[in-house]
């Protein structure tokens, strides 16, 4: 069933967790996701973000029509999303293809511009019914990358409240120490900061850099108001593991890799849903 990010945030909202947001460059990807939602009986968000272009992974156009077909079947609610879309051509490009959600990623610009083009994608995109996300401070390094690139810069609540008030966006992505890709240390995760700005926005908040983070700390984010938690990294490693762990992996077909990856990243999926329960 396929939903825009509102109503699915709106049913986390009224749930009081957090909906696993993954990313989904490849089919074993995407069937791990939808397979493990619907096993789970749990709404979910499938993404594709801008860099895994630029990574040469898949296409928009290409990705595109797969997800939205995915979605649409799938026995559960399912919102198609474009992630960190740093160009806003892009986003439009995106929204134009059928995505139900859309985040423009303008956090390494300058204050004002990054506002002046929110608020112009959320025009466009409310107009059709897509959901809009947006970033104020920033994870550290963008997907792909490994947590310690550089340090992430903190959301000030302040800020938030303002940026929220005036691009009038559905959702608002906050840093409060995690970041991107493979963690080389234990986060430090500032709590207090995530209660402030959802205080201050009223505003579902989301999560990116959500792999290798503690159940304990998934609860406690979940609490002060997290309600997306986007998660790849991990799941993309337990894919990887599966095949280089397993000492009858060869002789084998290209095809026979897939699947074993793509059901070790359901596994992964499974038990990453049943933590953003927040229970």
């Amino acid at each position: 069933m396929l939903v825009n990010l509102k109503e699915i945030l709106a049913l986390a909202e009224k749930d009081g967790n957090a909906v696993g947001s993954f990313n989904t460059p490849n089919l074993p990807s995407l069937h791990a996701v939808i397979a493990a939602a619907e096993e789970a009986n749990r709404p979910v968000i499938i993404m594709h973000a801008q860099v895994h272009e630029e990574m040469g992974l898949c296409t928009l156009e290409e990705i595109t029509p797969i997800m939205l077909r995915a979605a649409k079947e799938a026995k559960v609610p399912v919102c198609v999303h474009l992630d960190h879309g740093t160009d806003a051509e892009y986003v439009k490009r995106g929204m134009e293809l059928g995505y139900t959600s859309v985040m423009f990623d303008g956090s390494e610009l300058e204050p004002e511009e990054n506002l002046k083009i929110t608020k112009k994608i959320v025009q466009l995109a409310h107009a059709k019914g897509i959901s809009v996300e947006a970033e104020v401070g920033s994870m550290g390094a963008r997907e792909g990358g490994t947590a310690s690139d550089r340090e992430a810069l903190y959301t000030d609540p302040e800020t938030a409240k303002a940026f929220a008030a005036e691009s009038g966006i559905d959702a608002l992505a906050c840093a409060f120490g995690t970041a991107h890709g493979l963690y080389t240390e234990e986060p430090k995760l500032d709590f207090d900061r995530v209660a402030k700005i959802r205080e201050m926005t009223g505003l579902p908040l989301v999560m990116h850099g959500g792999s290798g983070v503690s159940d304990k700390d998934f609860a406690r984010a979940i609490g002060c108001g997290i309600r997306k938690i986007n998660y790849y990294t991990y799941m993309a490693k337990a894919g990887a593991e599966a095949v280089l762990k397993d000492e009858n992996v060869l002789p084998a077909m290209y095809h026979d890799l897939e699947k074993k990856a793509e059901a070790a990243m359901k596994q992964n999926v499974l038990i990453a849903l049943k933590i953003f329960e927040g229970k």
